[in-house]
């Protein structure tokens, strides 16, 4: 840790996360902002994750960030205190952040999703809420731009249970919707061992074409005079889309070792966005 340094900061360096990655992209105060909001989010998917708590004790820090959120914080640490004033700079509904937590706390609750409406709703607490709040600090002038987050939203978070299968099912977790698995005659025991029968190919297939229905939609949706206000989420939609297609072209090998771009394919990624950034400032 180095003296003096933010705990926002800090969460950034410890983390190797490519929304971390694309806030390079911002101003120095809006940047300022979301690893901000970033790190709120980090904190509160680590109280979810966080095995080595009971169930009982995660559902309670949960609920005290909550409670914050809306009512106050009684005596709030750095993060707290940081997070607790972002709704005074920007027009963000306390509500939508602790719905985030409400997306994070149905993970103690829920190891498994019958359908895929079941897991958009999942998607839509803990990734669509994530980027409407971040549009309020992006900046954006069209209100479309809130439906261009949502389909965002629900292409990343697609995404992530893709590439993430096997991290899941080694947790005991499958985001992927049974009546799916069920569709292409893959077990849930098949998953939740790493022991993956042929068809699961197909399945994986099927889970693509979905997110890449949200990446097309959310491309539809991005109004042309907030391009540039997007840049951020942009950048994330182009390095999680070449993930899916990374993971696609290893036949979705999601069982091993995780599947990721080079940092210096990140870099030329973000080069091309600062470089579309400032050919629309001039």
């Amino acid at each position: 840790m180095t003296p003096g340094e933010s705990v926002t900061n800090q969460i950034a360096r410890r983390s190797k996360s490519n929304l971390a990655f694309a806030l390079s992209t911002l101003s120095r105060t809006r940047k300022r902002d979301m690893m901000t909001f970033y790190a709120f989010c980090r904190v509160v998917d680590d109280i979810g994750d966080e095995d080595t708590a009971g169930v009982e004790v995660r559902r309670q820090l949960l609920q005290e960030w909550r409670d914050g959120l809306t009512q106050g914080f009684p005596h709030p640490d750095d993060l707290q205190s940081e997070i607790a004033e972002l709704p005074k700079r920007y027009p963000i509904d306390r509500a939508m952040m602790a719905e985030i937590i409400d997306g994070v706390a149905s993970d103690l609750d829920h190891r498994f999703y019958e359908t895929h409406e079941e897991v958009l709703a999942y998607c839509y607490k803990v990734a669509c809420v994530v980027g409407l709040v971040s549009i309020e600090i992006f900046g954006y002038t069209n209100p479309a731009c809130k439906n261009y987050a949502v389909a965002l939203g629900y292409a990343l978070q697609l995404t992530n249970i893709i590439r993430d299968v096997g991290e899941d099912a080694r947790n005991g977790r499958i985001y992927l919707p049974l009546e799916d698995l069920r569709r292409f005659k893959v077990t849930e025991r098949q998953i939740l061992e790493g022991r993956p029968p042929a068809s699961f190919e197909a399945l994986m297939e099927h889970q693509y074409q979905k997110a890449m229905h949200f990446y097309a939609e959310a491309e539809r949706l991005l109004p042309e005079e907030d391009r540039h206000r997007m840049l951020a989420a942009e950048m994330m939609a182009q390095v999680y889309s070449e993930i899916l297609q990374k993971i696609r072209k290893h036949r979705f090998q999601v069982f091993g070792r995780r599947i990721g771009l080079s940092k210096l394919r990140k870099f030329a990624i973000l080069g091309a966005y600062t470089a579309r950034g400032f050919m629309r400032a001039v």
